[in-house]
């Protein structure tokens, strides 16, 4: 009776290994949620990837287009490089910008500021002061030299939260005038 039992179970078994029947639905059960999260998750990191080439090269156009000008940039000037900024990266990533006239002067071997302006006063304006914090990221110029340092901070927020946090994309960039020695600011005395 024992061995009957044993025999019986033993051939259940053997029937139920080679049974195939409803393991496509195992498999699926298995596999869809990491199949669907993987699509997710590729749609995520693409959108930051996207987000954050797009601020770069509309960072870099505001830049160029700033300093090829050949006459004193004015406030509403820099309201519609603010504007255009916005309009290249999309209403989706609201942004914000600085726009920094800069001159190194070799006697008091330092970076000194003529103007700073932030369209809608989203970012404070640099100093003299507050630049030497960001001097390390300035190349070195020579004496009486001037750039203009455009910073730009887009707000990224994923689309669906797989590791990824909302985050702030900034950008700085730093660029000599094309054709003049100096880009001023209307009302602004530049030397």
């Amino acid at each position: 009776m024992l061995n009957d039992l044993a025999n019986k179970i033993r051939s259940a078994l053997t029937c139920f290994r080679r049974q195939e029947s409803g393991t496509l639905s195992a498999e699926v059960v298995l596999a869809l949620p990491i199949f669907i999260w993987c699509i997710f998750g590729m749609y995520t990191y693409w959108d930051a990837f996207r987000s954050l080439n797009t601020t770069q090269k509309a960072s870099f156009t505001i830049s160029d287009l700033i300093t090829r000008e050949m006459q004193p940039v004015t406030n509403n000037y820099l309201n519609g490089m603010h504007d255009v900024l916005q309009y290249m990266v999309s209403d989706k990533l609201p942004v914000k910008l600085r726009v920094t006239s800069v001159t190194f002067s070799g006697p008091r071997d330092r970076f000194e500021v003529d103007w700073s302006r932030s369209p809608n006063g989203e970012m404070p304006q640099l100093t003299t002061e507050s630049l030497q914090a960001l001097a390390n990221k300035i190349p070195m110029l020579a004496d009486g030299d001037s750039i203009i340092l455009v910073e730009t901070r887009a707000e990224f927020t994923p689309f669906f939260d797989l590791y990824l946090t909302e985050d702030e994309f900034e950008q700085f960039i730093v660029t000599k005038p094309r054709f003049v020695p100096r880009i001023c600011l209307d009302g602004v005395a530049c030397g």
